[in-house]
């Protein structure tokens, strides 16, 4: 009998050291994926900061360098962000496809207006084919008080033609993946059940910013801030425009000329609404969830009173 509880014993060590190994294992190799995906995004982090400098001329020696220091700045924040276990400014960072699409909708709208400003200078058959895809869209929303047209009175001449079609391309070809952006995460929303229909929403690791112990109910507040986020989304259009005209006499009219400044001044013109857009349905949407994991749990204890 001692001999078999020896064995008895033994074996559930040895069993208990096993599965200590496979934790251990499982902790390093949950690391190195999380390291490893923090790296990648941080090069594409890089590659998205220095793509309007790869791709368009006119750039000093002192200008690449900034860029590069602007862009090696963002890689290393991105990858504190994603390489450490606890989460600091990043929202929805453990919710795909929420910040994916950010980074795909940013990325296709500054490297297909780098594309068609570069065709200014170097014509190709991409550069072309931009150019109509954007003229086209931007005829279809340029009347008046549209954002495009503010966008257009922001030219220090608007007189010069070529550079009224010039500018109503580059802002229709950036509302067109911004309204395409707000259409995808939609259905990803709807049908692909975002956040996630099988596992819990982590509220701290995906909302880090947000205290949920502060305020009144925490589903009245997520919807004051999503209807918020939708309504800023909305107005900045035509908000940012008004502020840069108003300011035009702080800087240099050449400025705006410049194609990397336009680059960006586009980008973040039709980039930032649409995010404020995807996070007020977000918002909204945890609300939800969160508002019927309570009715179901009443319903719950409801039941169990009845049945008491």
């Amino acid at each position: 009998m001692r001999h078999l509880s020896a064995i008895a014993k033994g074996t559930k060590w040895n069993r208990e050291r096993l599965s200590s190994v496979f934790g251990q294992f499982e902790g390093l190799v949950n690391v190195i994926s999380r390291l490893t995906g923090a790296v990648v995004r941080a090069f594409f982090v890089m590659l998205l900061l220095m793509t309007p400098a790869l791709l368009l001329p006119g750039m000093t020696p002192d200008s690449k360098q900034v860029v590069a220091l602007v862009a090696l700045f963002g890689a290393v924040i991105t990858l504190i962000e994603y390489g450490s276990t606890y989460p600091s400014l990043i929202e929805f960072r453990n919710a795909p496809p929420f910040n994916r699409i950010r980074f795909v909708s940013l990325f296709l709208i500054v490297f297909l207006l780098s594309v068609l400003f570069r065709g200014q200078y170097d014509a190709t058959t991409l550069t072309r084919v931009v150019s109509a895809i954007g003229l086209l869209v931007g005829h279809v929303i340029d009347f008046p008080y549209s954002p495009v047209r503010l966008i257009i009175l922001l030219l220090p001449d608007p007189g010069n033609e070529t550079h009224v079609n010039l500018m109503r391309a580059a802002a229709g070809l950036s509302y067109l993946i911004s309204l395409t952006t707000l259409g995808i995460f939609l259905i990803a929303m709807r049908l692909g059940g975002w956040p996630n229909k099988t596992e819990p929403f982590n509220f701290w690791t995906n909302l880090p910013t947000f205290d949920p112990t502060m305020g009144g109910d925490i589903v009245a507040r997520l919807n004051k801030d999503a209807r918020f986020n939708i309504m800023l989304g909305f107005f900045l259009p035509f908000f940012l425009p008004a502020v840069a005209r108003a300011a035009s006499g702080l800087f240099d009219a050449s400025m705006v000329s410049t194609p990397q400044t336009l680059v960006w001044m586009l980008a973040i013109w039709t980039f930032l609404p649409a995010s404020l857009f995807m996070r007020g349905m977000a918002m909204n949407r945890i609300a939800d969830m969160i508002d019927d994991k309570r009715q179901r749990g009443a319903r719950a204890v409801q039941a169990g009173l009845l049945a008491a």
